[in-house]
């Protein structure tokens, strides 16, 4: 007899899901690594893209672009142009003086000595006012400052205290949301996704507890598949196939009837345009007192007549999984095009 597992909740009646066959002695590895397969692919279905955005509005993973830095060249060109800039003026200055010295060379010397007095001068005489005018304004300047420096420290101590109180108020509210976001974690009661016990090796089943706007298994287990069809990305290690379960049940005739209702009105409805072709795929693991063949019956009569039996072509697949004393039922489409939903398989080059 298998020791008990502690801690391990057992896989009853009334709970939906994913059925996951996995190497057999890695139910532990695959169950956990089943929940982060699962847990990414409802969150790529969620938001829509493949592409995971953080709280700021940026992607985890930026897309790479060659960035070049231009600024050493920049500089070059601008010191080249600075050292000619320079070279003209010394030129400029040349001409310049050389202009002066022509103009004052024209007259006699007395008027030479004059006129170079003369601009001695004023040079000086400007350079005192210019020298008093800096002095007065820098002088003003001070004043101005030492005036007004008291109340600008008031309005920066001020505004600090709005932010300091704002942030403050915004650091408990995160506190407050990161402490309630940890006990839902804590809480097993309020998981989405959780892993139980069916009691046979090799395989493991993930329930998911849906919410309002969620979608249903059967669409994450489909955008799980066509997504490792196209990009054949390995993203498991012990998971093999992943198939997706709407409602279990005991396994009885009258049961499973009785339980198959709902997917039948959602599936395969009465009285529609285009009627589908569909077949039942049975399988059962440590239970051999049922009869195969009116278990595949029992779910073929209770859907209605629109729609026809193609074994070699169905448009939808209705799965059976018996698990000991369970009975579980789900509907998968494209079932031999995605490699009988083996990730594994559809993966692998």
């Amino acid at each position: 007899r298998p020791a008990k597992k502690k801690g391990a909740y057992p896989l009853k009646p009334g709970v939906q899901g994913f059925f996951i066959s996995c190497d057999g002695g890695r139910e532990f590895q695959a169950s956990q690594e089943a929940v982060n397969v699962i847990d990414s692919f409802f969150e790529e279905l969620v938001h829509g893209t493949g592409l995971k955005v953080n709280s700021s509005g940026l992607l985890e993973k930026p897309i790479n672009k060659k960035v070049t830095f231009s600024y050493s060249d920049d500089e070059d060109e601008d010191e080249d142009e600075d050292e000619d800039d320079e070279g003209n003026n010394g030129e400029e200055e040349e001409t310049k003086g050389d202009g002066d010295k022509k103009e004052v060379t024209e007259g006699e010397n007395n008027q030479v000595n004059e006129k170079e007095l003369a601009s001695e001068g004023s040079c000086e005489v400007k350079n005192l006012a210019e020298n008093d005018t800096e002095k007065k304004e820098e002088d003003e300047g001070k004043q101005e400052t030492v005036v007004e420096e008291p109340p600008r420290k008031k309005t920066c101590v001020e505004e600090a205290n709005a932010s300091t109180k704002a942030n403050g108020n915004a650091e408990t509210s995160i506190d407050k949301l990161i402490d309630a976001e940890l006990k839902e974690l804590g809480d097993k009661s309020k998981r989405r996704f959780t892993k139980l016990d069916p009691g046979c090796n090799g395989i493991v089943f993930i329930q998911m507890k849906r919410r309002d706007g969620d979608p249903s298994p059967k669409d994450i287990a489909q955008h799980a598949m066509t997504s490792a069809a196209a990009t054949k990305k390995h993203m498991s290690r012990f998971i093999l196939r992943l198939l997706p379960i709407e409602v279990s049940c005991y396994p009885s005739e009258e049961e499973i009837s009785r339980a198959i209702k709902p997917l039948v009105e959602q599936y395969f409805p009465i009285e529609t345009d285009n009627p589908r072709k569909f077949a039942v795929l049975y399988g059962a693991r440590a239970n051999t007192g049922l009869d195969r063949m009116k278990i595949i019956n029992t779910v073929a009569k209770s859907i209605p007549a629109p729609h026809k039996v193609d074994l070699s072509n169905p448009d939808m697949s209705i799965v059976v999984e018996i698990v000991k004393t369970v009975c579980l039922i789900g509907v998968v489409e494209k079932y031999k095009e995605l490699a009988k939903y083996n990730l594994r398989q559809l993966t692998s080059t």
